[in-house]
């Protein structure tokens, strides 16, 4: 591999830049993504029924960040898929299409996120000022495999 292909790797690597045929390909493995442009009435649940109408237990872990103050979302959320294959369906089924609610004219984007994988997000948000806040605005996660596979695995008690 001569200096040009081993940048060009790197730089594939480290972008955000979402492109599914490098996932088909086998090039790319990454599964945890930001969701863009969600339309700001979207809460978690709504985002949840939405990922879950055509991809229930494809996915480990939901985040739908959130402004404390208006308690609106901020139009992105973290998902992390169990695997690459179920990347692939969800780009194919969502990606570049309308928002279902809200007469929104927002287009769904998805885009890398710089945290990959599940152990790295819970580390991630475990201590983080989220965690205090109400139960609905806090990530949701999930089994990943087994019988339970697409089941809440933690269920936390409201604090707050």
């Amino acid at each position: 591999m001569n200096s040009d292909d081993r940048t060009a790797k790197a730089t594939s690597q480290n972008s955000n830049t979402f492109d599914v045929t490098r996932v088909i390909n086998r090039l790319d493995r990454r599964t945890t993504f930001m969701i863009k442009n969600i339309p700001n009435k979207y809460d978690q649940a709504m985002l949840m029924e939405w990922v879950d109408a055509t991809h229930k237990g494809t996915y480990d872990f939901l985040y739908l960040r959130i402004d404390f103050k208006n308690k609106c979302n901020v139009g992105y959320a973290f998902i992390n898929f169990i695997d690459p294959e179920s990347v692939i369906y969800f780009a194919q089924a969502r990606q570049g299409k309308l928002w279902n609610r809200f007469n929104s004219e927002k287009i769904c984007e998805l885009a890398y996120a710089k945290i990959q994988g599940k152990a790295s997000l819970i580390k991630k948000f475990q201590n983080s000022c989220v965690m205090e806040q109400e139960v609905a605005f806090r990530p949701k996660i999930f089994y990943s495999s087994g019988d339970r596979q697409g089941e809440e695995e933690v269920k936390y008690q409201n604090t707050v």
